[in-house]
């Protein structure tokens, strides 16, 4: 607890069993009375312990905790671990294990976390006595912290936890082979800064990491100097406002038009903080090949990865952006920020405002989406499941804050949303939290309506019901020749489970209550349920079919 207390720690989720109950028993005295330290949120199930940590992280900016027991308490987190991997997402999940001298005896609920763990974690590691409780604590919140960030997993034997030795301080601030920050080439920025300076068509690519790179405002000066329009990767939505001149759009397979088409024409591309994951590129053998490439990344292991870059920039977004920035010429290239313009249009009147603004038909979930993006006015923290409600969510809703988006992009989790809103709940104290589900993901992880029930957390839940897991019908739809193979869902009564876990609930059925039913919810406190009826064969468009070129991208649903 010491160990933790002295890493910042206020908030844990987690879940006792055996193998851990001598931290649980620890853990008591420093949750309530004047040794109170922690917050412990009981989660119904560990891998929503993972996600809720995640939640917390990705909207606070520290390292989200998960406290798990052995066996299948640890493999139930792992999901999360492999979640947070792919995004970038520091966390720390200390697991309980059999005592040393029963590892390797198939002992009851042993398992080989630390092997198990090791592909999809910065570092698993074994605390085997207590004497390296503090060395390994600080390790693990250096390396889950720092760099490129990301999930650590610590696995703790019983008897460890109940060795008795003085608790010295350890800060670990370095680990010998691990460079969190690479040092800044000069010789590269200026090569950064020409490309850009003799650009016509210049395109920034922005992700995630400019949010974890704390580097918002870089980000603007540098955009803002050279003129350069910029789109953004899913994950990195909110690293520049949604309302902002230079804002031309989501990246990627559902992403905007214009932005998609104009990757293929630009003269210069500068990726910021993100990976070139398959769903922004398409097809990689046409992507961007009449560009000059600069690539700004904190990790080398993405460095012409997927995408050969001419100029690779690698240090720290909030070092490199600057630097970048300082031997740029002012410049303006209104002809070319034009040139999206039809582009624009075109998707605005034949996909968004049919979207966002039918006249007739049952409710669709981008009208949802709209209406709760311009109630909350770009406020509020956004949390989605994974499925149509996670596309058509990211696509309408309105970022004006930092860190106003926590959603699972790389790995793709179903049953994320809900857990990861809990977490988010606690980041982000003040600021509403809406997240938006699908039927499919809701019950992947409806026991956590009894966290949010215990806890009273927040959470404003939108459940888009189409009574199908919709983007795995979409594609059937359109690529197996509308061969529904068990997609169509028989779901329960959401109102009786509700009622069930005490958190109010509403349905709205038709788009005249939509904007009244949307308001309740904003104004109730604590927790809430909107279930919003959906038209069953509603499509997030446009879309760029998988394997093909960024810029075959379909406006509408060819079948």
């Amino acid at each position: 607890m010491l160990a933790l207390k002295a890493e910042g720690v206020k908030t844990i989720f987690g879940y006792p069993g055996g193998a851990i109950m001598p931290v649980y028993d620890a853990l008591y005295d420093y949750t309530r009375g004047e040794k109170k330290a922690f917050d412990h949120i009981l989660v119904r199930h560990e891998q929503a312990a993972a996600h809720a940590a995640e939640g917390y992280a990705r909207v606070s900016g520290n390292v989200g905790v998960a406290l798990v027991t052995s066996g299948p308490g640890a493999t139930n987190t792992l999901t999360g671990v492999a979640d947070a991997m792919m995004d970038s997402t520091p966390i720390v999940v200390i697991a309980g294990q059999v005592p040393i001298g029963a590892l390797g005896t198939d002992a009851f609920q042993e398992v080989d976390l630390v092997g198990v763990a090791q592909p999809i974690s910065k570092w698993s590691y074994q605390i085997r006595h207590a004497e390296d409780i503090a060395w390994a604590v600080s390790r693990a919140f250096y390396i889950a912290r720092s760099g490129r960030p990301g999930p650590v997993v610590l696995d703790f034997p019983k008897n460890a936890q109940t060795e008795e030795v003085d608790f010295l301080p350890c800060e670990v601030k370095f680990v010998r082979s691990y460079v969190a920050y690479p040092k800044l080439n000069d010789e590269a920025v200026k090569r950064a800064a020409e490309l850009i300076n003799g650009a016509k068509k210049p395109l920034a690519l922005v992700g995630q990491g400019v949010e974890l790179g704390h580097a918002q405002e870089e980000l603007k000066a540098f955009l803002e100097k050279a003129d350069i329009p910029a789109g953004r990767t899913m994950l990195g939505l909110s690293a520049l406002p949604s309302n902002h001149s230079l804002n031309v759009g989501m990246l990627g397979m559902h992403g905007n038009y214009a932005v998609n088409l104009k990757e293929q024409e630009c003269d210069v591309l500068i990726a910021i903080g993100m990976r070139f994951s398959d769903r922004v590129t398409g097809n990689l053998k046409t992507y961007a090949r009449q560009a000059k490439v600069i690539h700004l990344d904190i990790d080398p292991s993405e460095i012409d990865k997927n995408v050969k870059t001419d100029v690779a920039v690698i240090a720290d977004c909030k070092e490199s952006l600057p630097a970048i920035t300082r031997l740029l010429n002012e410049a303006r290239h209104q002809e070319w920020r034009d040139s999206f313009l039809p582009l624009n249009e075109k998707e605005l009147s034949q996909v968004i405002t049919p979207a966002i603004h039918p006249t007739d038909g049952p409710l669709l979930m981008g009208e949802v989406v709209n209406v709760v993006a311009e109630a909350t006015k770009g406020e509020a923290v956004l949390v989605t499941d994974v499925g149509q409600n996670q596309l058509f969510a990211t696509r309408y809703f309105k970022y004006h804050r930092q860190r106003s988006i926590c959603t699972s992009g790389g790995l793709g989790t179903m049953g994320y949303g809900m857990p990861a809103a809990i977490g988010a709940t606690f980041a982000a104290q003040g600021r509403t939290v809406v997240c938006f589900m699908g039927d499919g993901g809701f019950q992947m992880c409806i026991e956590e309506l009894g966290t949010i029930m215990e806890q009273q957390a927040p959470v404003k839940m939108i459940l888009l019901n189409n009574n199908y897991l919709g983007n795995v019908r979409q594609w059937q739809d359109m690529f197996w020749q509308r061969r529904k193979s068990f997609t169509r869902m028989l779901n329960p009564c959401y109102e009786l489970i509700a009622q069930g876990y005490h958190i109010p609930y509403e349905a709205v059925t038709d788009r005249a209550s939509l904007a009244q039913a949307v308001e309740k919810m904003l104004c109730t406190d604590g927790p809430y349920i909107l279930e919003c009826a959906i038209l069953e064969e509603d499509n997030v468009l446009p879309m760029t079919p998988p394997g093909m070129n960024v810029d075959d991208m379909m406006l509408k649903v060819e079948v």
